[in-house]
């Protein structure tokens, strides 16, 4: 049994709380969904779970964690620059190391997961898996540990439709406890059934958690209920409270006047008899002051929002590409691909790992910005456009000067960024941060066409509804690669799905899952 008492979690560069005081345990049959806004500190806490000691060389850690005889299955958000170096035979031995390999089991989920069996002991560098490939090929490794309890860390992030939904019957199936990591909100409603919710409130300046034996979607339903029927109630606790003392602040001011005007002896003793009771009175109020109901501490959601510049006409023709082969390297991964795109449509293309999806992007967007058109991208790896020791503010700002600087700031607490946030470099934020950021340049740049790869895969659940609203009315072209089920369904118009063969339409219809 994992069980976690008064943890405390400090980073040290900022001195930043981000877990205080938690509490929780792992039992029997738990599917613990983890959420909360980018940079809450979910990864951290299944980081120090894992390995304490690691966390503790650049965090404060104090509490206790209980894992007695627990054999933990771990997989990260993202491997490694030395995991992605090695190839996949020397990536499985090297976490198998101290480990007697069953092989039976090994080859049963090399066959479950639809793995070639090569992968076992081959020589493919792990760098040249698809996204969805490493993932599979991950989770396998751990599997073979033969664990007790999994900690998964966004473990739906680069996985076509098909393998999203093996990842559902997967994790349902398990029978073994495990907590996850997700910004799949239909991942999280269909498996999760209890949450764990991080946040930082007051303006980011105090961790709050919550802890809930409900499923995903009964948790933001019964927190919004209590939010806004607490703040009603409280607001109207205050409004009659405020009435109330402003008439004790005329009835101590009248007397406390009359006092001093007096100079009749009876009439004063009268007067400071009457103080007296309306001293009680203030000591009363007092009271009742401190028992009103105090309006509930959340983390307030992200405002955004997309300039009007960016709208591009009804009916304008933004482009007509024709690919007659879509390669990388020497490898075809796809042919007679024809895209026409007419303002201001929202194409989503969607189909299995290692189609070409994102190739497909890129040559998109180098047609694009060959026609003069202002294009926003937010690609898939944020590592490809990171610039060293660039802060938040720097990365956004056009021209030195402190207005600027304000109005970015400004611009970038609206997203829930922190002072210290803003001033961290771009490398060192949270892939939900980095997201944010993206949207912000996007914005300030007034782009007409939108080129977003998996816009939504590091972006909490309870800010997607405000991205979705946005990008629903963003009167520009947007062109996405999604496997989000909920987010395409929401904001595109039209679907394609790519394959060896090229594009073609899906239907968004009520089975519009089980078309993959």
């Amino acid at each position: 049994m994992l069980q976690i008492k008064n943890l405390s979690i400090v980073l040290r560069e900022d001195n930043r709380t981000l877990l205080k005081d938690f509490n929780f345990v792992l039992n029997t049959g738990d599917r613990v969904g983890l959420i909360g806004e980018e940079g809450n500190g979910k990864s951290l806490l299944l980081k120090t779970i894992v390995d304490r000691e690691k966390v503790e060389q650049y965090c404060e850690v104090q509490g206790t964690i209980y894992k007695r005889n627990e054999i933990i299955a771990y997989l990260p958000q993202s491997l490694s620059a030395s995991d992605l170096s090695l190839t996949s035979g020397q990536y499985l031995l090297s976490y198998l190391r101290d480990i007697p390999i069953d092989y039976s089991k090994l080859y049963k989920h090399l066959d479950e997961f639809h793995l070639d069996k090569d992968l076992a002991f081959g020589d493919m560098p792990m760098k040249f898996l698809s996204g969805g490939e490493k993932i599979k090929f991950a989770l396998l490794v751990e599997l073979l540990k033969e664990p007790s309890l999994f900690l998964l860390d966004e473990p739906s992030n680069d996985l076509d439709y098909a393998s999203i939904q093996w990842l559902e019957h997967f994790m349902l199936e398990m029978d073994i406890p495990f907590i996850f990591v997700s910004h799949d909100t239909a991942l999280l409603s269909k498996v999760a059934n209890k949450i764990i919710h991080l946040e930082q409130i007051y303006r980011r300046t105090e961790p709050k958690y919550t802890v809930s034996a409900n499923t995903y979607e009964d948790y933001v339903s019964k927190r919004e209920n209590f939010i806004t029927t607490e703040t009603k109630r409280a607001r109207k606790e205050q409004e009659a409270f405020s009435k109330k003392a402003d008439r004790y602040r005329k009835v101590h001011d009248s007397v406390e006047s009359a006092l001093r005007a007096t100079k009749n002896d009876i009439e004063g003793k009268n007067l400071k008899d009457k103080m007296h009771s309306v001293k009680a009175l203030g000591k009363k109020l007092q009271m009742e002051e401190a028992n009103l109901t105090k309006e509930p501490a959340f983390e307030e959601k992200i405002e955004i929002y997309f300039d009007k510049a960016s709208e591009v006409p009804n009916g304008k023709v933004v482009l007509d590409f024709k690919l007659d082969r879509l390669k990388v390297g020497p490898r075809i991964l796809s042919r007679n691909i024809h895209l026409n795109i007419v303002g201001p449509e929202k194409i989503c293309i969607v189909g299995k790992n290692g189609v070409g999806k994102t190739t497909l992007l890129k040559a998109l967007l180098k047609e694009l910005k060959s026609l003069n058109l202002r294009v926003g991208y937010m690609p898939q790896s944020y590592f490809d456009f990171e610039e060293e020791n660039v802060n938040a503010i720097d990365y956004l700002i056009k021209e030195p000067s402190q207005d600027e600087r304000t109005r970015i700031s400004t611009f970038l607490g609206s997203l829930n960024f922190s002072w210290e946030e803003m001033q961290r470099d771009i490398h060192e934020l949270s892939g939900g941060q980095k997201a944010k950021l993206f949207f912000a340049k996007t914005n300030l740049a007034k782009a007409q066409v939108l080129i977003l790869d998996e816009p939504t895969r590091n972006l909490s659940p309870l800010s997607q509804p405000e991205i979705v609203e946005a990008l629903r009315n963003y009167r520009g072209v947007i062109i996405a690669v999604s496997h989000d089920r909920n987010f395409i369904k929401q904001v595109f118009s039209t679907v394609y799905e790519l394959d060896s063969e090229g594009l073609h339409s899906i239907s968004l219809n009520g089975n519009f899952e089980s078309d993959f």
